[in-house]
């Protein structure tokens, strides 16, 4: 098993900046990438961003530029920067770790809620 605490969510007026982290612990020697996905009220949860083993992120189109996915391999931390934040950014954060394409090994983390309001 593999636990993920994700942290450093909060409220942050339009234009302000946040920076959520996800410690893994427990099993992770399978874990192949971690990254985030968000979900907003009323809307399915997407994509946000990934980061790899080898270092190699993925960060989903229209967010790249604003937010930028980190990672501390000896910390097994990753972290997600993001600026110059929108009111459309209100969601649930989530983690995620997930072992090598074809392992069935995918876990997830509570969430953490950021809210952008003035």
């Amino acid at each position: 098993q593999v636990q993920l605490a994700e942290s450093g969510g909060g409220l942050v007026q339009p234009g302000g900046s946040l920076r959520l982290s996800c410690a893994a612990s427990g099993s992770i020697v399978n874990i192949a990438a971690m990254g985030w996905y968000r979900q907003a009220p009323g809307k399915e949860r997407e994509l946000v961003a990934f980061i790899d083993n080898g270092g190699t992120t993925t960060h989903v189109d229209s967010l790249k530029g604003r937010f930028t996915i980190s990672r501390d391999s000896a910390k097994n931390t990753v972290f997600l920067q993001m600026n110059s934040l929108k009111i459309e950014d209100t969601a649930v954060y989530y983690c995620n770790a997930r072992g090598p394409p074809g392992y069935g090994i995918d876990y997830w983390g509570k969430g953490t809620l950021v809210t952008v309001s003035s």
